[in-house]
């Protein structure tokens, strides 16, 4: 009797086992992080927001995954198991994922994948191929870092620096696109000069080395710099609160992290996600397709709800918009110019920090 016991017990164990795991599919939309936390107030929490924000108003569930260390084939894993867990579309916020999915689009030719920033290829950069099921989203950062170049000196700073994390072509668009916007308000002012301090991190950290550097701008003079490299944010805004002095944001509005951020240079990371996403449960996923997110479609700009400037005003800023979207402007990007103190300009004056 005892044994007759047992083994309908075991059977009713093995029962509910397998009903729960076919009575879900698991999580259907799954992100993969990149080097940085899910909460770093930038690219992937900017990404992140989005997702959830459209699997809410979707009814659809939805999970982050990160990664166990910054490498070709931790990305790789982590795809497994968003797979494996159910994911029937896959987002990746980053170029750090670009091999990985070159990969995982063969892998998992069912998945769907949506990459931020990046296009599949292989590790020696020989090859590039998308699939039919991965969506590849840019953004137009020179347009957005202009706008943060140009009304920065609209509202009256003369003493600017860039500082980038990774020289990439995101960040390198970013930084072309703010000196440019800093030289057109400067004609426009009848401002005498400008100087940038330009110079690129070579990581997306917050380390001693780069608030060290930060600091020592802010006491030579410069008013204002553009962080553009992730967490680097962190040591520019440290930098700045202890000398007062402002800082701009990028990727998101990062506002709300220092009252010294006078205004943010966006991608609408929420936007394009979601575009992506919708396309897919519309059955109209845009596979194969490199897109690029501009100002034309709302895909960058300047957060002026929360923006801090003096002067310039949303009416200011709506005539810049303008022009832009009616092509009035053009914009030398990282495909037009070999470095930053190449761009053409009569005021702006581009110091490179090594």
């Amino acid at each position: 009797m005892k044994k007759l016991l047992v083994l309908v017990l075991l059977i009713a164990m093995m029962t509910v086992t397998f009903v729960g795991c076919g009575a879900g599919k698991g999580y259907e939309i799954a992100m993969i992080t990149d080097s940085g936390e899910i909460d770093d107030k930038s690219f992937n929490q900017g990404t992140w927001e989005g997702i959830i924000e459209f699997a809410d108003a979707n009814k659809k569930s939805y999970k982050y995954y990160k990664p166990t260390e910054v490498s070709d084939d931790a990305y790789l894993a982590a795809i497994d198991l968003a797979v494996q867990g159910g994911a029937d579309v896959v987002v990746t916020p980053g170029f750090l994922f670009e091999t990985a999915i070159y990969f995982a689009q063969d892998k998992y030719p069912d998945t769907s994948f949506i990459i931020l920033d990046g296009t599949p290829h292989t590790a020696d950069w020989s090859t590039f191929r998308i699939e039919k099921n991965v969506y590849s989203i840019f953004y137009a950062e020179h347009e957005s870092g202009f706008l943060a170049g140009y009304a920065a000196v609209k509202d009256g700073y003369k003493d600017l620096g860039f500082m980038g994390g990774m020289a990439v072509p995101a960040v390198i668009r970013f930084g072309y696109g703010f000196v440019q916007g800093a030289e057109m308000a400067a004609a426009e002012m009848g401002v005498d000069a400008v100087s940038v301090k330009y110079h690129y991190t070579g990581d997306f950290a917050a380390t001693p080395k780069n608030q060290t550097t930060a600091a020592s701008w802010y006491a030579d003079g410069t008013e204002v710099i553009f962080a553009a490299g992730g967490k680097v944010f962190n040591s520019v805004a440290a930098s700045a609160e202890a000398a007062s002095a402002k800082v701009i944001g990028v990727d998101v509005d990062q506002s709300a992290e220092s009252e010294t951020v006078i205004t943010s240079a966006k991608k609408e990371l929420a936007v394009s996600v979601q575009a992506g996403l919708q396309s897919y449960y519309d059955e109209d996923f845009k596979g194969g397709v490199i897109d690029t997110f501009d100002i034309k479609v709302d895909g960058v700009g300047l957060p002026m709800d929360t923006s801090r400037f003096d002067t310039f005003s949303q009416a200011d800023y709506d005539a810049i918009f303008a022009e832009l979207v009616a092509g009035n402007v053009t914009i030398l990007a990282d495909a037009d110019v070999e470095s930053a103190d190449a761009i053409p300009t009569d005021i702006v004056t581009v110091t490179v920090v090594e």
